[in-house]
C-alpha cells in the first residue's frame, strides 16, 4: 500500500463524518443511562433483601450479647490431668508434659505447692484451679497447715494413720471399692468392672496387668486390697467347638491366634489342653489363666 492509498484510507465524505459523529452521542448516551440506573438501583433494595439485612442485624446483635462459654470444672486429682483437660483448665504444653513426665516416674504431687513445683503454672492459674483440687483421703490431714494455709500434705503427717488394709475379692468388688485404691478413677474402675464382665469373673490378679491404664504402681496397690477369692462363674469357651469368630470374642484370642487355633484343631482333631503350646503364636505365658476358660 503507497502513500496515497494510505492518506485515502483516512479521508472521510461529509456524510461519513456525520454517521461517526452520532455514533459517538450515541455511545456516550447509553453509557449515562447505564450508570443513573444501577446508581438508582443501588439506592432501592428489594423488599426481599432489605428484610435479609435487618434479619442479619439481628443475628449479629444476638452474637454479640451471647454469653462466653466457660469450662465449668468438678472436683479431680490432679495428678491424672489429660493433654485435653490440661488445655481446658488453661495449663500450657510444656506445663501439662511436665506432669505427664513426673507421672512416668510413678511419683504423684500430693499438694498444692507440690503440683506447681512439678508443672510450674503460675501463681494466678493455680489460685483458681486448685480449690477444684481433690487428692485422696489418706493424703489429707486438717490439722497440719503451712503458713499460706495450705494443707500440709507430706507423708510424715499421714503415715501415722494409716489404717490396716482389708483384702477384698476383686470379683465381688464395687465401682466405689476400686476408687477407694488411690490412681484409679471413675474411667479405670469402669474399665476393670467391664473385663470382670466380658471373663465372667477373673481367675488370677495377673489379669490386672490386662486392664488399659493401670501403671505398675497402680496395679501394686491394687494387689494389696484385692486378691481373687470366689472364680466360680467363669465364661466357659468351647475350644473344640467355637469358630474364628467366637474364638476371636475372648480377649485372649484374636484373629490370628483363633484362625491358628481352629486350622490346628482342623488338622489334628480336637484338641487337649496340652496342645495349646503347639498352637503358632499362642501366648504360652498366660496359658494357666486362659486354660481355666477353656472348656475341652
Amino acid at each position: 500500500m503507497d502513500s496515497k492509498q494510505l492518506k485515502s484510507f483516512f479521508l472521510f465524505t461529509k456524510d461519513q463524518r456525520k454517521g461517526i459523529l452520532v455514533l459517538f452521542v450515541i455511545i456516550i448516551c447509553t453509557q449515562i443511562a447505564y450508570s443513573f440506573i444501577n446508581l438508582k438501583s443501588d439506592f432501592k433494595d428489594s423488599p426481599e433483601k432489605q428484610n435479609w439485612i435487618a434479619m442479619q442485624s439481628k443475628i449479629d446483635s444476638l452474637k454479640e450479647n451471647r454469653p462466653k462459654e466457660s469450662y465449668k470444672m468438678y472436683p479431680f486429682n490432679p495428678n491424672f490431668i489429660t493433654d485435653f483437660k490440661g488445655y481446658k483448665l488453661g495449663m500450657k504444653t510444656e506445663e501439662i508434659n511436665r506432669l505427664l513426665a513426673y507421672r512416668k516416674l510413678g511419683k504423684f504431687a500430693n499438694s498444692p505447692e507440690e503440683f506447681q513445683q512439678v508443672t510450674g503454672i503460675s501463681d494466678s492459674l493455680l489460685k483458681a484451679i486448685s480449690p477444684y483440687f481433690k487428692f485422696p483421703d489418706w493424703v489429707k490431714n486438717k490439722n497440719s497447715k503451712s503458713q499460706n494455709g495450705w494443707v500440709d500434705y507430706s507423708k510424715s503427717n499421714y503415715e501415722k494413720k494409716e489404717k490396716k488394709i482389708i483384702v477384698l475379692d476383686i470379683n465381688a468388688a464395687t465401682k466405689e471399692d476400686l476408687m477407694k485404691v488411690y490412681g484409679i478413677g471413675d474411667a479405670i474402675s469402669d474399665r476393670i468392672l467391664k473385663q470382670k464382665e466380658i471373663y465372667g469373673c477373673f481367675v488370677s490378679m495377673e489379669q490386672m496387668n490386662d486392664v488399659w491404664g493401670l501403671s505398675p504402681e497402680v496395679i501394686e496397690k491394687l494387689n494389696e486390697s484385692f486378691k481373687v477369692i470366689n472364680a466360680l462363674n467363669p465364661k466357659k469357651i468351647k475350644i473344640n467347638d467355637a469358630s474364628i469368630k467366637e474364638l476371636g470374642q475372648f480377649p485372649y484370642f484374636r484373629f490370628p491366634i483363633s484362625k491358628n487355633i481352629v486350622t490346628y484343631r482342623s488338622m489334628n482333631g480336637d484338641l487337649k489342653i496340652e496342645d495349646l503350646t503347639k498352637i503358632k503364636d499362642f501366648p504360652v505365658d498366660k496359658i494357666k489363666i486362659i486354660a481355666l476358660y477353656l472348656e475341652f
